[in-house]
């Protein structure tokens, strides 16, 4: 896992339910972990495009659901500022999901824009992705 350069601010706190956007065959994810973050005590944990989460599969195909899964988080929809000082914001939150936590992708087709800080950091999923943003 590589570090980015963009600050990107983080949107999607543990407990949140995302979508997916590949066809792994899970639908909804919660996250219940943010993996390599150091924050205060007390604060809740939180994700943005790039992290590393461990969610559990709420809805999706039955072998699917109940199953803890390391996860990518690829848009957001909370903008989050580029070096170049560009803003970026998607219309919607959607994470991939891994088959294990050095970044390979269990799906095959990811529907939608993926984040180029999302590629960046983990090149499993930016050799997959069609449109980068």
């Amino acid at each position: 896992m590589k570090a980015i350069a963009s600050r990107v601010t983080r949107a999607l706190p543990v407990g949140c339910e995302i979508p997916t956007c590949d066809n792994s065959g899970a639908k909804v994810l919660r996250i219940f972990n943010v993996r390599n973050l150091k924050t205060v005590k007390g604060r809740v944990a939180a994700g943005g495009v790039g992290d590393l989460v461990m969610a559990s599969v709420k809805k999706g195909k039955p072998e699917m659901r109940k199953q803890v899964v390391f996860a990518v988080i690829v848009r957001q929809k909370k903008e989050f500022r580029r070096p170049d000082g560009t803003r970026i914001k998607f219309e919607d939150n959607a994470a991939v999901v891994l088959k294990d936590d050095k970044g390979n992708p269990k799906g095959t087709i990811f529907k939608g824009p993926i984040a180029k800080e999302a590629c960046d950091r983990w090149p499993g999923i930016a050799k997959v992705a069609r449109i980068v943003v």
